[in-house]
């Protein structure tokens, strides 16, 4: 009997140490801050194509993959950004903005990278749940204009003179143009923050917004020409980030 007792201690330890290994995903895959997390950090919001996220350093932002291309809005900007989407090495994806700026990086696993500025190494983000889908609002032809003079007096301040802001629509083109404007004010605002913002900002007196068939910035005698393609939705015109480049040569 007595030479019996270890091998029967060694069966209960091994069952428990079994049943422990089937107890433990279950919990690592639900509980927020689980095994699983530490081991391969936070996990993209489970079955939700619209989601808010916050990153480490306290950044928050809606990430939208229920549409082509997928979008992403911070929450301390008025800016949509689209982004292209390619697969990386792991079976990881990229995604980018307009310039090929790397904005996140999504792992096979569910984790989340939020690249940006001040970390450009990246930062892990953690879901916080659903959120309302990215859409250009509806608006009247009126609201377009009041929305475009709203971009223009914030681009004239920031540049210390006036910038003047042309634009024309229709109400089903009204959304775009409204936000075009308001993504290029942002886009001064960047500019004149930069140690040679003020020289280069004496380059741009008038922005213009155009429809077109693919979408582009060129600024030519001072005036700042964007070319938008309005079925396109917020891939159918620059971001700051596209626009600061072209006011930049």
């Amino acid at each position: 009997m007595a030479r019996a007792r270890p091998a029967f201690l060694k069966l209960i330890l091994s069952a428990a140490f079994l049943a422990g290994m089937l107890w433990l995903p279950s919990v690592a895959l639900a509980e927020p801050g689980s095994l699983r997390d530490k081991m391969f950090g936070p996990r993209q919001a489970d079955g939700l194509l619209v989601a808010r996220y916050v990153s480490e350093d306290g950044q928050s932002f809606v990430f939208d993959r229920s549409q082509r291309p997928p979008l992403i809005k911070f929450d301390n900007s008025p800016e949509v950004w689209a982004l292209s989407s390619k697969q990386a090495p792991r079976g990881d994806v990229i995604y980018r903005n307009d310039v090929g700026k790397a904005i996140l990086r999504s792992t096979r696993l569910g984790g989340v990278t939020l690249f940006t500025d001040l970390q450009p190494s990246g930062s892990a983000v953690s879901p916080q749940g659903a959120a309302a889908p990215l859409r250009l609002p509806a608006m009247t032809t009126q609201q377009m204009t009041e929305r475009v003079l709203q971009a223009s007096a914030r681009a004239s301040r920031a540049a210390k003179h006036l910038i003047q802001f042309e634009a024309s629509a229709s109400p089903e083109t009204a959304p775009l143009i409204a936000d075009t404007a308001i993504v290029t004010a942002e886009a001064v605002v960047r500019i004149s923050r930069r140690r040679e913002g003020s020289a280069m900002l004496t380059q741009v007196s008038k922005v213009t917004v155009i429809e077109g068939r693919k979408v582009g910035v060129v600024v030519r005698q001072r005036d700042l020409q964007i070319t938008v393609v309005t079925r396109d939705g917020f891939a159918g015109r620059p971001s700051s980030d596209k626009i600061v480049a072209a006011a930049s040569k």
